[in-house]
């Protein structure tokens, strides 16, 4: 082998675990990764996605249409649904393309980290390449620690099972599972190395910002309950970007039927990541909004209005009080995975209205809700308690913070908190009179909040276990 780093990178190959580190032989139309502008090039993946489907109806926000659960054989969608906990969820879930997908970022951000500094080219832009990988890697943990593991409690993280960290570039690895502490300390200690190198405005919208880094940040320490840190992250990230796209004027312009807003046109997204891919919302249909929070919604809320159907029969059942997003991704940009600034003032609300500034917390939803609300009442009013204050912030992440996963990650953090925690009452069918109707509920303790990791994960690292008490089905 050469004295110099010679990388065959072959993406295809690689997602599929089965590649080697090193080779001597170039395989025809392989790419040779070498120079250190190449390594840093890697960091920018403009279709990344992280499918839902394993946990998208645990969620009080979205619904399924009567005739894809009445009748049909059991499937994760069904039990999920149903909020039914007497069935073995492993094994239905023998594969899982959210886990295997986010680990194969994963080691493609080691690949970054772990060998640029052997390749040819500057040192700056070493550096600001392993930067930008940490920061993907950080964010791609927190998904996984927060869809396979409890939520984070202060007083039991240290112990609670949580997810396997990948934190070098090894493809034959069988890591043993950490807790949800060791966890988040990764993503943090990843998070602030990271930060000091990044550059306001990157080369382009697919490599992190010092906006979008911030946000992460603060979205970590929300969820640790860490306010005061999160309230400081969130106003840096801020400092960066505070634009918010006005969807009031949007709609007096006659809304994406006649203004086109494509990525990376919207100014308020901060990460371009997807639940599928680039054109996820060609297809949301599927994603089908609950009657809740369609009358969350009102009336005179733009990002209703601008997007929502509730006639078609095609895809939801006329007279349950549900809608679907009826809107090309080619005509509007919508960010349902990644951040983007209106979450971050959304996490400043939150730690105001934690500490008892319920002031500010309501005038920074208002900021939000003067680019929104386009008739009526535009700012909501001063509350006289923390919780009702949190109860307007829960309210506005509802209505801002669509698909993905956002109302799943935030169920399952405030449920630990009984001030907060909710239990889920889905009355279903409500159109079909040919069967019974029956009442489903999901406790905030419930194990379906945990997603157990897939069978053929754990059939190939036999050091890695449900955190749960389900079964292992082998």
């Amino acid at each position: 082998m050469r004295s110099y780093l010679k990388l065959i990178f072959c993406l295809p190959v690689l997602l599929s675990l089965s590649c080697k580190k090193y080779i001597d032989i170039v395989p025809k139309g392989a790419a040779v990764i070498e120079t250190t502008q190449q390594f840093y090039e890697m960091v920018s993946m403009p279709n990344r996605g992280y499918p839902i489907n394993n946990f998208q109806y645990l969620s009080d926000d979205q619904y399924m249409k009567e005739s894809n659960v009445i009748g049909i054989n059991k499937t994760v969608d069904i039990i999920n649904f149903t909020f039914d906990d007497t069935d073995i969820r492993t094994n239905l879930l023998k594969g899982s393309s959210m886990y295997n997908q986010s680990y194969a970022y994963i080691n493609r951000w080691n690949m970054i980290i772990s060998l640029v500094d052997n390749s040819t080219g500057d040192n700056a832009m070493k550096l600001l390449a392993k930067s930008e990988a940490k920061v993907h890697r950080a964010f791609d943990h927190f998904l996984l620690v927060n869809v396979y593991a409890k939520a984070y409690d202060p007083a039991t993280a240290a112990t609670d099972g949580g997810i396997c960290i990948m934190d070098k570039f090894d493809l034959e690895a069988q890591p043993v599972k950490s807790t949800v502490q060791q966890v988040y300390d990764f993503i943090q200690k990843d998070l602030d190395e990271a930060i000091p190198n990044l550059q306001a405005t990157p080369i382009d919208v697919y490599h992190p910002s010092l906006a979008y880094a911030w946000a992460l940040k603060a979205k970590v320490h929300l969820f640790k309950r860490e306010f005061t840190q999160a309230k400081e992250a969130a106003m840096k990230s801020l400092s960066y970007n505070d634009k918010i796209f006005d969807m009031v004027a949007y709609t007096a312009q006659g809304g994406p039927n006649t203004v086109a807003v494509i990525a990376p046109n919207n100014p308020e997204v901060l990460s371009y990541t997807h639940m599928t891919g680039y054109n996820e919302m060609n297809f949301a249909y599927q994603y089908v909004i609950s009657p809740e929070l369609k009358t969350l919604f009102g009336s005179n809320d733009a990002r209703y209005n601008l997007f929502f159907n509730s006639t078609n029969a095609t895809w939801l059942d006329i007279g349950a009080g549900t809608a679907f997003w009826n809107m090309a991704y080619t005509k509007y940009f919508y960010s349902t995975v990644g951040l983007k600034t209106t979450e971050v003032y959304l996490m400043l609300a939150e730690c105001y209205a934690r500490e008892n500034n319920l002031t500010e917390a309501v005038a920074t939803l208002n900021k939000i809700r003067a680019k929104r609300i386009t008739s009526g009442t535009v700012n909501l009013p001063v509350p006289a308690t923390v919780k009702e204050a949190m109860a307007q912030v829960i309210a506005e992440r509802r209505k801002e913070l669509l698909f993905g996963f956002n109302r799943f990650f935030d169920l399952k953090r405030y449920n630990l908190e009984p001030d907060y925690s909710k239990t889920i009452v889905r009355i279903f069918p409500v159109v079909n009179k040919t069967v019974p109707q029956q009442t489903y509920t999901l406790p905030p303790n419930s194990r379906m909040y945990i997603i157990p990791f897939p069978q053929d994960v754990m059939m190939k690292n036999p050091r890695l276990r449900l955190n749960t008490d389900e079964t292992v089905p082998f």
